[in-house]
């Protein structure tokens, strides 16, 4: 059992060596595209969710 362990281990260890890791550059730059594309679908849900609820309230009355 601690050899199929250690294997796995091991080969785990070989895969992640074949991983082609992004650029510190990279990395920031998709972080803030993610950031502003949160941002804006915030946004765009806010205004809706504004509008939707006047638009209730006027027919609630």
């Amino acid at each position: 059992m601690f050899g199929k362990v250690g294997s796995f281990f091991q080969e785990t260890k070989q895969e992640l060596n074949k991983v082609t890791w992004p650029s510190r550059h990279e990395v920031v730059q998709a972080t803030i595209v993610v950031i502003f594309t949160t941002f804006l679908m915030a946004l765009y849900v806010g205004v809706i969710d504004f509008f939707l609820s006047s638009f209730m309230r006027v027919i609630l009355g």
